[in-house]
């Protein structure tokens, strides 16, 4: 791009489908050239270095979460081997080997209890590391004005704002949010032969990071009691679960919104579908 160059990013999974014979570099480049040519083949936004360090960010606040679990786990099934029941839940767990930690010692072997001191403390390490993800993430939060903006939304906390903010800079890659929306999976899926549409579960494509945060923020707006109108009915006549992906549904294309028109947040904004124009109109438009 500093040189002058329009630059495009495909989607490697849809160019594998034009690669003919055995995989090479001259396959590979051919395939980039016939798939370059197809204008229904979604180009992948060109993020900044900004945006990847935040979500690089992210990444590894998510790694070290995903450390932190199987090890609880682990030790959970280790214990149990002598006899020792943890309850459900990493602050339970760890609570319950703090206030009987005596106990639990005089059952296990010393080799048992120099496992559980090193197992512990590593799960103070990746603590303290998600504790600095943590901050870090807050920091960005407060810094970058996209994240202010979207952190107003309900359901949308610290972390589901400086993801979306990262992820849509300013927000052209798309055309309209319930386009965004669908490129994070949270549309139907859907399947159709002779005529006949049918209608399945999300599609489940896109960055599962990004779509795990907004149905995670979306069912503890539902599990609030004061929801909006709009959440209510759809309550009253669909399953949790269906009415949870509607709202996370609704979060990105509200998310997409306040981003590409650089808007801010307002509960009570109503939007209006523009007039139509007629056929003279449309032809000196």
């Amino acid at each position: 791009m500093a040189m002058g160059h329009a630059v495009e990013l495909l989607p490697a999974g849809q160019v594998r489908a034009f690669v003919r014979g055995n995989k090479d570099d001259s396959a590979d480049a051919r395939a980039i050239w016939v798939a370059a040519g197809h204008g229904d083949i979604r180009r992948v936004p060109i993020k900044s270095t900004e945006q990847q360090a935040i979500m690089s960010l992210h990444r590894t606040r998510s790694h070290w979460v995903s450390i932190r679990t199987p090890t609880i786990n682990s030790l959970r099934g280790l214990l149990y081997e002598f006899g020792i029941f943890l309850p459900q839940g990493r602050h339970s767990a760890l609570r319950m080997l703090a206030e009987e930690r005596a106990d639990i010692d005089a059952k296990l072997p010393a080799l048992m209890v120099r496992l559980l001191n090193e197992q512990l403390r590593s799960l103070r390490e990746v603590d303290h590391d998600v504790e600095v993800m943590d901050e870090e993430i807050a920091a960005v939060q407060q810094s970058i004005e996209a994240a202010k903006t979207l952190r107003a939304v309900p359901g949308l906390g610290v972390l589901g704002a400086t993801a979306l903010a990262a992820v849509l800079g300013d927000g052209r890659a798309w055309r309209n949010g319930r386009e965004f929306a669908a490129s994070l999976g949270l549309c139907p899926g859907h399947t159709s032969t002779g005529g006949k549409v049918r209608m399945g579960g999300i599609s489940r494509r896109g960055d599962p990071y990004l779509r795990t945060l907004l149905i995670a923020g979306a069912r503890a707006v539902v599990a609030r009691k004061n929801c909006s109108a709009w959440l209510q009915a759809l309550l009253l006549r669909r399953p949790t679960n269906v009415a949870v992906v509607a709202l996370a549904n609704k979060l990105a294309r509200t998310a997409w919104a306040l981003v590409a028109y650089n808007r801010s947040y307002d509960m009570r904004w109503v939007s209006t579908v523009p007039a139509r124009m007629s056929s003279a109109e449309t032809a000196r438009a």
